[in-house]
């Protein structure tokens, strides 16, 4: 028993480094990786949702630290999303505990919602460099997108609570593609920055919300955060010297099979 205990160690162990470095390699969400791995694994989807939370906001708390040295937060986005995402993801665990009750009852619903998210994530990826090239509007449509930004900002807030909360798929890839329509003046460094700031406090609070449900596997999360925090480093350090034009596109086309089976089969 010890020795297959402690297989299990070196597999959950590999599992975070090799979704760390992916995550470091590539840019794409931690969530949109690691929750179909552990589902793989053959953990309950709300232990794999659950669990995955909280590593994210432990992962993504140092990239806070380093944007807010750096001055490329906004945070009056930051605070529009939270408006929109926080009471969002409050009320859906509210609704999962006390309308689904246990974790039987909603397992179709997260695994039809993690699909979902992933086709939608797959998509992002691939169009994130036409994106990138649209943002340059006319001052008319400027300003019409920016007499509306509050009220969107908000409102997309409260989707990527629901995604979020229900997936732990969104905060990343597709927040960032998010702020990058509403906010198309923005600079990259910004975008990233704030998308990682408002990812924090999501997910903490969605996963403190699973953790309250009994959907976190703590041995899991300390396996995980072992394999992950050196890894998204190298990771990191790695992806000057590979393109990530090579990377994405393979990614996006696996998370889009695994996202057409979650959604569909």
């Amino acid at each position: 028993m010890e020795f297959l205990a402690f297989i299990d160690f070196i597999m959950y162990v590999a599992a975070g480094a090799a979704v760390g470095f992916l995550v470091g390699l590539t840019g794409v969400g931690g969530g949109s990786l690691m929750t179909p791995l552990l589902i793989m694994f053959n953990f309950p989807p709300h232990i794999a949702i659950g669990t995955d939370l909280i590593y994210a906001a432990g992962t993504k708390a140092s990239g806070v630290v380093a944007h807010a040295r750096l001055a490329t937060i906004n945070w009056g986005i930051v605070l529009r999303l939270s408006m929109g995402s926080i009471p969002a993801s409050l009320i859906t665990v509210y609704l999962l505990k006390n309308v689904f009750g246990s974790a039987e009852n909603y397992q179709e619903l997260l695994l039809t919602t993690l699909g979902v998210m992933l086709i939608l994530t797959a998509m992002v990826i691939l169009i994130k460099p036409m994106l990138n090239r649209s943002t340059s509007l006319s001052n008319e449509s400027f300003g019409l997108l920016k007499k509306h930004q509050s009220g969107l900002t908000v409102l997309m807030g409260i989707f990527l609570g629901i995604a979020v909360t229900l997936t732990s798929v969104g905060a990343g890839a597709f927040g960032a593609a998010i702020l990058m329509t509403l906010y198309p003046r923005l600079s990259p460094v910004t975008i990233i920055g704030t998308d990682i700031a408002h990812a924090v406090p999501l997910t903490l609070i969605a996963g403190l919300g699973h953790m309250q449900l009994g959907n976190v596997d703590f041995v899991l999360l300390g396996c995980l955060l072992v394999g992950s925090l050196p890894a998204i480093h190298f990771g990191s350090i790695l992806s000057k010297r590979i393109p990530s034009k090579v990377l994405q596109p393979i990614l996006a086309g696996l998370l889009l099979i695994i996202g057409v089976k979650y959604a569909f089969f």
